[in-house]
């Protein structure tokens, strides 16, 4: 069940036209998504952390999952770590971004 924009607030960052998302990638799991735990965004991916493997699951999936461009998404801190802070750039309308988002993470 998506969760309510409000309880991202701690693991998003708005910077005018570029949103933050502060993400825990677990690598090796048996699907991709999602979750809330404890007030942190926790990304599962059935990628192993190799070759930048992860990385890319976790770029794919909010790319396809907040209808933006891969070419817009970037890890900007955390490439070759499990914490990671993704930027989306050139967010027309970041309180859309957030709903989206909001749509694509389950409950913890």
């Amino acid at each position: 069940m998506p969760v309510n924009v409000d309880r991202l607030k701690d693991a998003v960052e708005v910077l005018g036209n570029r949103v933050r998302i502060r993400v825990y990638v677990k690598p090796e799991g048996r699907e991709r998504r999602l979750r809330l735990e404890e007030g942190e965004l926790v990304f599962y991916t059935d990628e192993p952390p190799l070759e930048g493997r992860a990385n890319a699951s976790l770029i794919n999936f909010l790319a396809r999952g907040l209808k933006v461009s891969v070419k817009n998404i970037e890890i900007v801190h955390g490439a070759r770590s499990r914490s990671k802070v993704v930027e989306i750039r050139d967010v027309a309308d970041p309180d859309a971004l957030l709903e989206r988002l909001a749509s694509i993470v389950d409950e913890g």
